[in-house]
């Protein structure tokens, strides 16, 4: 197989959002063209703004696609049908669907690689409406029958790729993500004081980072600090939802609203000084599909506590602790022993930084290359 290609995106998530998939997009399209510097890049993109995590779009090795003419009035179109005329017109050799979907009516002579991050919506369809479990089921079921070779992002996904659409295993590959480089370095005293004071963070507190839903259990881990040292606080960072709604109301039933902080719209590069100030990292989920903030925690020498189930033991490697998501008080027992035994937390946060070096970049894109090299070939 020849060394240099040409690879198209579908890059809508990676300039319209700045979180999960938005992430993982810009990650994979960023170190790839790093890494691989030969190979020609296209991002076919309805949106695009000027954004420092979007730097990566300005390298001569990469070229931008959006809707033109009256496919600007309807870029939902244009990404499902008409990106496809302008994939054959640049030529491309292999198109990656980041984010579980693929364009319909590629020529055969164009590879297909889709990614699919989680089925959710087919796991615990009572958190998403009808409507929506049902166009996520038929893009994702779609994509991965008319894909090449499919990208699971851990262990988890892939066995539920292969149960809930009866694919065959040996079109599957898994492939980690990681969590972005800023995590990497340590914060200077200067940055942490003012990020500490920017956001009136407590001088103890616990961490945890995702969006306040049910799936992510933050009821649970409320509860859990009634039966923890009043000296422990709890800080939350994640978009609020109905369900937030139920948190905050069980925070003043058990008298804790000294003790939990909410933050919202907390800024991207202010999170890893907010995470080397925590005593630790709690994500007590009912179910990921992988859990990029546990990486996000190690990385910035946090000891974690989190569900054994799902894919969460993927993320958080041997020497996290893990816990029932839904016992209250083995929360709390976990985060106690996590926050206090001084010989445990140094093992946790020495052996946590040395997993993560699995989730680096270089890795990341090796695996990638890979998999495309193998769909080539």
């Amino acid at each position: 197989m020849k060394e240099q290609m040409r690879i198209g995106f579908d890059a809508k998530r990676a300039f319209r959002n700045f979180t999960g998939l938005g992430n993982y997009s810009r990650a994979a399209i960023s170190i790839l063209s790093e890494y691989y510097p030969d190979n020609n890049y296209f991002l076919y993109t309805t949106f695009y703004k000027k954004h420092p995590l979007l730097a990566f779009s300005k390298r001569p090795n990469i070229t931008v696609r959006g809707p033109e003419g009256f496919l600007k009035r309807i870029p939902s179109l244009w990404r499902s049908y008409g990106i496809v005329s302008d994939i054959h017109f640049d030529k491309v050799e292999l198109f990656h669907g980041l984010t579980g979907e693929l364009p319909v009516g590629l020529s055969p002579k164009v590879k297909k690689v889709v990614t699919i991050h989680d089925l959710i919506f087919l796991r615990y369809p009572e958190y998403y409406k009808s409507f929506d479990r049902w166009i996520y089921t038929r893009k994702c079921k779609s994509a991965c029958k008319r894909a090449d070779l499919i990208i699971a992002i851990s262990e988890q996904t892939k066995q539920d790729i292969i149960h809930f659409f009866g694919t065959d295993e040996k079109k599957i590959r898994l492939v980690y993500q990681g969590c972005n480089e800023q995590f990497y370095d340590k914060c200077s005293k200067i940055e942490k004081k003012n990020v500490k004071r920017l956001y009136k963070l407590p001088d103890n507190f616990v961490l945890s980072v995702g969006t306040i839903e049910s799936r992510k259990n933050m009821l649970g881990l409320v509860k859990a600090f009634q039966y923890l040292p009043e000296d422990i606080h709890l800080v939350v960072i994640g978009r609020a939802t109905e369900y937030a709604k139920q948190v905050k109301e069980e925070v003043q039933k058990l008298g804790l609203t000294e003790r939990i902080w909410f933050l919202h719209r907390v800024a991207f590069s202010h999170l890893p000084a907010i995470y080397q100030q925590a005593k630790l990292f709690c994500l007590p989920s009912l179910f990921e599909g992988f859990g990029i903030p546990i990486l996000e925690a190690l990385n910035s020498g946090l000891p974690v506590v989190t569900s054994k189930i799902s894919s969460l033991p993927e993320a958080g490697g041997p020497d996290s602790i893990y816990i029932d998501p839904l016992d209250d008080k083995a929360i709390a027992e976990a985060i106690h022993r996590a926050a206090t035994d001084d010989a445990l937390r140094e093992r946790m946060i020495t052996k946590g930084l040395k997993y993560a070096l699995n989730f680096r970049e270089k890795n990341i894109a090796k695996n990638l290359w890979n998999t495309y090299k193998e769909v080539m070939s």
